[in-house]
């Protein structure tokens, strides 16, 4: 069972392709790992495994972001539909100081030369805290 939880929220209203859809939450996904890396001076605690990458952990805090690389993390896809609304998740996420990469598309393939902001991925965060901020959005 999963202790911690990362929630990336994508704006439905914009009706993008499902290759684009993936392609705007693993750049949400990424920009939020490697900002809580960064926040918690942990960047020089990546290693390269046969399997991947791993966090060192010896004598240091077991957070949400260290069991994300230890034991795996849900990634839950919800939705809303507007920008106000997204921009209101991450508003209320950075209030509780929590961590949000907010993503903005450039615009060259699907809005017309437009920047657009297209999801966010909340950090890796306890299931509860998760589910304060996000739980009542529907599932993508």
């Amino acid at each position: 069972m999963y202790r911690s939880k990362m929630m990336i929220v994508m704006r439905r209203d914009l009706k993008m392709r499902k290759g684009k859809i993936a392609a705007q939450a693993g750049h949400a996904a990424i920009e939020a790992i490697l900002m809580a890396l960064t926040r918690e001076g942990r960047l020089a605690d990546l290693a390269m495994t046969d399997d991947g990458m791993t966090l060192t952990t010896e004598g240091k805090e077991m957070t949400p972001l260290a069991e994300w690389f230890c034991y795996g993390c849900a990634k839950i896809c919800i939705y809303v539909d507007s920008e106000e609304a997204l921009l209101a998740i991450d508003a209320k996420a950075k209030e509780r100081g929590i961590l949000s990469a907010v993503i903005t598309d450039a615009g060259m393939t699907e809005f017309h030369g437009v920047p657009t902001k297209t999801c966010l991925a909340l950090e890796p965060l306890a299931a509860d805290t998760a589910d304060e901020l996000t739980g009542g959005l529907p599932l993508y």
